[in-house]
Parts: C-alpha cells; structure tokens; sequence
C-alpha cells in the first residue's frame, strides 16, 4: 500500500490505541482518537482518510451509532473492532454500516489481512476505468467513478455496498453465489455465518437503491444460490 494511507484508530483504552499503532505505522500512516465524537470531527476534518478500524465498546457513545453518524458524510471502510464475537454483534455492527470486524484478541497477521483487504478495494481499485455505466429507471451506477446516484443526486453506499454491486453488476445475467461473493469481496474462505454477513450487506444496499426494498427489482434472491442482476 501506499506510504499515503491513512488509518484512523478508535478506541477508549491507549493500551490498544498504541498497540495498533505500533502494528500498523510500518506500512501505514496512522492517527488515534479516543472517542466517537473525536472520531466523527476527525474524520470530517480529514476526510481523506482510507479506513477507519473502531471499537464497538465506548462510553458515551459507542461504536455502532459512531459508524451510524460518518456514515452520514464518509464511505471509507469502517473495520470493527471489539471483544465481543457473537453473530448478532456482528450483524449489528454490518448494520450500521461497518465493513468487516475482528475479535480481540488478534493477532497482526490477521488485523493486517483484514486491512489489506479493505484497503484494497477502496484505494487501488478506486477509480480505476470500468467499461460503462448502468442504469435501472432512475438508478444510476457509474462504474468508471464508482458512485451511485438516484435522479442525479450521490447515493451513499458503502465500499461494502458498491463492492457488491459491482461483482453483480460485473456478472450480469447469471447467478452469483453467496459463497462466490464473499470470497470475492473479504477474500476470506466462506464459513457458515458468512452468508448472513452478505444478507445484512445486501439488505442496507436495498434499502438505498430499491424503491420497494421488500419487493426489490435490481438486486434480486435466488433462493437456495445467492444474488442476481438481470
């Protein structure tokens, strides 16, 4: 990655704060702040910054509604990071927006895995050229630019969202399957939990872009296989 990366780091306790940093200014440049509120200036102070790695348990105001409130100006990948492990944490902090989340403890090879893979999608691949523009009614996706726009106005998706937009978008026509589309977009191996992590994904991406989000006309369920646009 470039020396031009930026990584903001979220977390109340400096032990971890200091950790991270220790793990990632190698390769990466790197700030910290200790709170939601510090995180949500910071970013729109800076809003160059390519990802964001947050802790879910903060006082004040944790995680998922900070994740909630840069969601509102930032699409840069938002990685979790939290002790807490059950699915339904999980599924929450997909929710709000996040892109991916790593249990405590962790170990460096897997927070740079992680990283890297965010990392990947949003800055290298990140206007490179793609061959059209597609477009559903009012929708309309620009693939050169990656953005996505409803009747001229910017839809905020995520890099999460538009990642699986395009890999549909990339294989219109045919069925794409749940397996297929996490392997692609977390470059992870699919593991049983994986499909509801593509679900929730799928879900919020509706609700931007669909004007029935429960009866969707672009992204479509191939029950039994995964997703599909025609």
């Amino acid at each position: 990655m470039s020396e031009k990366t930026k990584i903001l780091i979220v977390d109340d306790d400096p032990d971890i704060r200091n950790v991270l940093t220790l793990l990632l200014r190698e390769e990466y440049e790197t700030a910290a702040v200790s709170n939601g509120a510090d995180a949500i200036a910071y970013m729109k102070e800076n809003p160059e910054t390519d990802l964001m790695i947050l802790d879910v348990m903060m006082p004040e105001m944790d995680g998922i509604e900070t994740c909630e409130k840069i969601r509102v100006f930032s699409n840069a990948p938002i990685l979790f990071l939290t002790a807490k492990s059950a699915e339904k944490d999980r599924l929450a902090a997909y929710r709000s927006g996040g892109d991916d989340f790593l249990s405590k403890p962790f170990s460096r090879p897997e927070l740079l895995a992680k990283v890297n893979s965010l990392l990947r999608r949003y800055v290298l691949y990140r206007g490179k050229p793609a061959p059209s523009t597609y477009t559903f009614g009012t929708l309309e996706v620009d693939m050169k630019n990656r953005m996505v726009y409803n009747a001229g106005v910017t839809v905020p998706v995520t890099e999460t969202e538009y990642a699986i937009l395009e890999c549909l978008l990339k294989n219109r026509g045919r069925v794409v399957t749940t397996q297929e589309l996490y392997e692609t977009i977390w470059n992870e191996k699919f593991l049983p939990g994986s499909g509801n992590t593509i679900m929730v994904h799928v879900l919020n991406l509706r609700r931007k872009i669909e004007e029935d989000p429960s009866s969707p006309k672009i992204v479509r369920t191939a029950w039994g296989k995964g997703y599909q646009i025609d």
